[in-house]
């Protein structure tokens, strides 16, 4: 009797993957530059020393594929973009890939994207994963409509919609699951995207731009919400407690909100809606901005100055504390000002709307979200707080 295929052998037959990773998707996000789109866009993060991060996370998600996969089933077959679109992420993690289509010399395009996504649904692909962001799932959306089921390996900076998993290994996880399933279920979820030149200027103007149909599971992160306006009050209310918490001398990393926008107000300091601000703490319940709108080298010199806190607060609907819009506080700066110098703010409301799910957090580094795990306390009111429990993505 033949032995069963072991977890992860490459053997012929069952369902078929397509792969297309947007090769410099996210790749503004650590250097401060809240996004990736347009070629300036690239050329300056490059130049910022912006180091490329989708292939490793589309590697990350195939990896955890192999490992759930069930043992003794065919593996899935790999129909992926050629080279770093998707064909060299798929061997990097194990896999045999048959590269399709073709890819012209120089940067690739958000026309590669399109072009090639329509090509491998044509093939009849089973499942087709993307690696990028908003701006990618876009290209998808517009390259294939309502065909195919597509699933999200998150790589992006902002990654509003609901299309993506949480993780990239939450994306081989589900991958695993849906193809391996006997009547995989499926579902519409929207496909956001944002005006990136609007958002760096602090304005946030996102779109429905349309849905894509995603396999259904708890795995896939929810779509980005607002803070609804009577909000504002309570937003007060935990400006004025952080305020008195405030130690004199200290440096507080700013992330990104209207939350934390709130707290920049009660301090009297100016602050960058979408962006990563650093203030001194002064006596008082007071500070000074010691530096604005800045990426994760500026950050890590910063905060090598003295102690320092990093405030935050979860993107609304999705529960992320770290890993989404926030990426100049990148792992190397977590640990710089070590995780116990971690605040969080959200209102009550902002919480109630996860529907008891937990927070996230996404850093790029399994060991320290590991780390940071386990039930956090969230300052959500004046002198009043909530304890949540936070979870990897």
């Amino acid at each position: 009797m033949a032995e069963p295929a072991a977890r992860g052998q490459d053997v012929p037959g069952g369902s078929t993957i397509g792969l297309v990773v947007n090769p410099i998707a996210g790749i503004g996000g650590r250097v401060g530059l809240k996004g990736s789109d347009g070629a300036a866009t690239v050329e300056r993060a490059l130049a910022l020393g912006a180091v490329p991060g989708a292939n490793r996370r589309a590697v990350e998600a195939l990896l955890r594929l192999r490992l759930a996969w069930p043992a003794g089933r065919p593996l899935p077959r790999i129909l992926a973009a050629p080279g770093e679109m998707g064909e060299r992420a798929a061997r990097e993690a194990g896999h045999d890939p048959v590269a399709a289509g073709e890819v012209g010399p120089g940067p690739t395009t958000a026309a590669d994207t399109r072009r090639l996504a329509a090509a491998l649904v044509e093939h009849g692909v089973d499942l087709l994963l993307v690696a990028g962001g908003d701006g990618t799932a876009r290209d998808v959306h517009d390259a294939i409509g309502g065909r195919g089921v597509v699933l999200g390996i998150p790589a992006g900076v902002k990654i509003q919609s609901a299309v993506f998993a949480t993780s990239p290994a939450a994306a081989g996880e589900l991958a695993s699951e849906f193809l391996a399933a006997g009547r995989p279920r499926t579902i519409e979820r929207e496909v956001l995207d944002l005006d990136e030149d609007a958002y760096r200027d602090g304005r946030i103007a996102p779109r429905l731009y349309g849905t894509l149909r995603v396999p259904a599971g708890r795995r896939v992160q929810g779509r980005k919400s607002p803070s609804p306006p009577e909000d504002a009050v309570t937003m007060a209310g935990i400006a004025a407690d952080l305020a008195e918490r405030l130690v004199p001398g200290d440096r507080y990393v700013l992330g990104p909100g209207t939350t934390v926008r709130a707290i920049a107000e009660r301090l009297g300091v100016p602050k960058t809606l979408v962006g990563v601000d650093v203030v001194l703490a002064e006596e008082g319940g007071r500070a000074r901005l010691v530096a604005a709108d800045v990426g994760e080298r500026e950050l890590l010199a910063t905060v090598a100055a003295g102690p320092a806190w990093i405030v935050v607060t979860p993107i609304g609907g999705q529960g992320f504390i770290l890993g989404r819009g926030n990426q100049p506080i990148s792992p190397a700066v977590v640990r710089a000002i070590g995780p116990e110098h971690i605040i969080i703010v959200a209102t009550a409301a902002k919480l109630a709307a996860l529907g008891g799910r937990p927070l996230i957090v996404d850093s790029g580094e399994a060991a320290l979200d590991a780390a940071l795990c386990g039930h956090v306390t969230v300052l959500s009111g004046y002198r009043d707080a909530a304890v949540v429990r936070l979870e990897a993505a």
